[in-house]
């Protein structure tokens, strides 16, 4: 590690979030358990909104999809027979979320409903999204070199802008061009870096990908987008081939943009 030329051909700069941006400790021990502890409440306190039964509606048609899994959790119908059925479906949406979180799910049904818990949970200042001290001075940076910077998470759109937008720098959403979940597609799969390319207007060899994950610095790559894997504080360990293989930064001022010289 040092310093890491940016191609010449790369014009935008597309960053994952969770170990790249944000300490995994951030997403591990603060996001997840809020969920975890706090949505039988969420849903008691919201679930005659629409906006909540369409969270619940998303996750009984993902449970009946899982329903041939192990452990699956099936989310029942209401039938309007009172407060203690009323109970029962909540209870089970909260068990679904357990199941479906223990398994580190990235269900669009899950990821919805987590998203709508952390916009609470950012408005009413219970969580600010935390960033690498490094980030927003780079980004900076390379916005004035011209660069374009992009999200790509498997965190959903809203949740990557409650982050950005109540982080612990303060509302830094201007810096970034624009978001991707998996709804342009899984991470892990090649095709979608070919969409966000398209989506953007370039090539995929105009993109450089900052992860923290080797699968994900795999696909990108047979998209043939440029691809740094980032070293950061508490990140899963890589192995000495993957150590050797890939460009490797442990600071976004490591990247030096020739654009900018």
């Amino acid at each position: 590690m040092g310093v890491l030329p940016v191609p010449a051909e790369v014009r935008a700069i597309l960053l994952d979030i969770e170990g790249t941006t944000t300490p995994i400790a951030f997403v591990q021990e603060t996001l997840f358990p809020y969920i975890k502890d706090n949505v039988k409440e969420y849903l008691r306190a919201h679930w005659e909104e629409e906006e909540c039964q369409r969270d619940v509606g998303l996750l009984r048609k993902q449970a009946q999809e899982d329903s041939s899994l192990d452990g699956a959790v099936p989310i029942p119908l209401e039938s309007g027979s009172g407060e203690e059925e009323l109970e029962r479906v909540i209870q089970a949406v909260v068990d679904n979320v357990h199941w479906q979180m223990s398994l580190d799910r990235k269900t669009t049904a899950l990821k919805q409903l987590q998203g709508h818990m952390w916009r609470a949970a950012y408005a009413t200042g219970h969580v600010k999204g935390e960033v690498f001290d490094d980030v927003v001075p780079a980004i900076r940076k390379w916005r004035e070199a011209g660069m374009k910077v992009y999200i790509y998470s498997s965190g959903s759109v809203e949740a990557q802008k409650l982050l950005f937008g109540y982080s612990t720098e303060g509302d830094i959403l201007e810096l970034f061009d624009g978001h991707f979940d998996t709804k342009i597609g899984p991470k892990v799969e090649s095709e979608s870096y070919r969409r966000i390319a398209a989506s953007i207007g370039c090539a995929p060899n105009n993109i450089l990908f900052l992860t923290d994950v080797p699968r994900e610095a795999n696909a990108a790559e047979e998209a043939d987008t440029h691809v740094a894997v980032v070293i950061r504080p508490g990140n899963a360990g890589l192995t000495d081939d993957e150590k050797s293989y890939y460009s490797l930064i442990s600071s976004f001022t490591e990247l030096f943009l020739p654009s900018s010289t």
